[in-house]
């Protein structure tokens, strides 16, 4: 009987495998992190006033941290493509 691992002539053929590096994490990731805290700070845009163009400090605020998060994602996926830090 022959064991499946070896190949046909009967010795062991078995490939190794390459080690497994961890990358390193990039700096840029932490420009990940107002995006998330930001929004998360409700009680700081809880309010009517200054308004902007008839509408509410609350609403157009989140309006503005849309786009702040959207360019700070752009930003990180930029630097950090292809292993560049």
């Amino acid at each position: 009987m022959t064991n499946p691992t070896e190949g046909v002539g009967g010795s062991e053929t078995r490939a190794t495998a390459p080690a497994f590096v961890k990358p390193r994490p990039s700096p840029w990731n932490w420009l990940l992190l107002p995006p998330v805290i930001l929004p998360l700070l409700s009680f700081f845009w809880n309010r009517k006033d200054p308004q902007l163009f008839g509408i509410p400090f609350f609403y157009w605020i989140q309006l503005l941290l849309v786009l702040v998060t959207s360019a700070c994602c752009g930003v990180v996926y930029l630097k950090t493509k292809s292993g560049s830090h």
